[in-house]
């Protein structure tokens, strides 16, 4: 929930899909954790030199210009997606993908504090549903742990950033991915 790449293609991918006859599965992770364990830069906000960090802000600013997505750069960046990727685990699919929708507009258009618990509260309300329950069912320890469990299943499939599409058994990363992930689903090509 912190990668506005993350949150274009999680506006993009089920228009792609749906005009490609392709069924999507959302699948809640935390990257921190993957990110950890790079090498030499093990930090989980990937500190970017100043002329990367430059590009990334630009090229996301003309991808949302592209893409007619409101961009409003958040004034925290990057921001804590822990409480909202386990709050996402609990739902079910249709329900998980309109709260995962909420939560990467509210953190990229309207610059909400996405790690709150009264802002996470809010957009379930607004989805009509009961947030007392589903944060308490977030906050369980059950479901903490089945949060680790799909950061290890993530890494067991190979992903290392994010987003990824996983189409059988093959890895597409990254928002310029997603046509080709769409592709693969529909005719693998090797």
């Amino acid at each position: 929930f912190a990668s506005p790449y993350s949150w274009i293609a999680a506006e993009r991918i089920e228009r792609l899909a749906a005009g490609a006859s392709v069924k999507v599965r959302w699948r809640p992770f935390v990257i921190g954790p993957i990110l950890r364990q790079r090498p030499h830069n093990p930090s989980p906000t990937q500190d970017a030199p100043p002329a990367q960090k430059k590009y990334r802000r630009r090229d996301v600013e003309r991808i949302c210009a592209r893409e007619g997505l409101a961009l409003k750069w958040p004034s925290t960046y990057p921001r804590n997606g822990l409480l909202a990727a386990r709050v996402a685990l609990t739902l079910e699919s249709r329900a998980r993908r309109e709260f995962s929708l909420a939560v990467f507009r509210a953190n990229f258009v309207q610059d909400q504090e996405v790690s709150e618990p009264t802002i996470i509260a809010g957009l379930l309300a607004d989805m009509g549903r009961d947030a007392a329950a589903d944060l308490a069912r977030a906050q369980a320890p059950e479901n903490k742990v089945a949060l680790a469990a799909a950061v290890e299943e993530a890494i067991g499939k190979g992903i290392f950033g994010a987003p990824s599409v996983i189409v059988g058994k093959e890895l597409f990363w990254g928002n310029d991915r997603l046509d080709q992930a769409i592709g693969w689903a529909r005719a693998p090509w090797t």
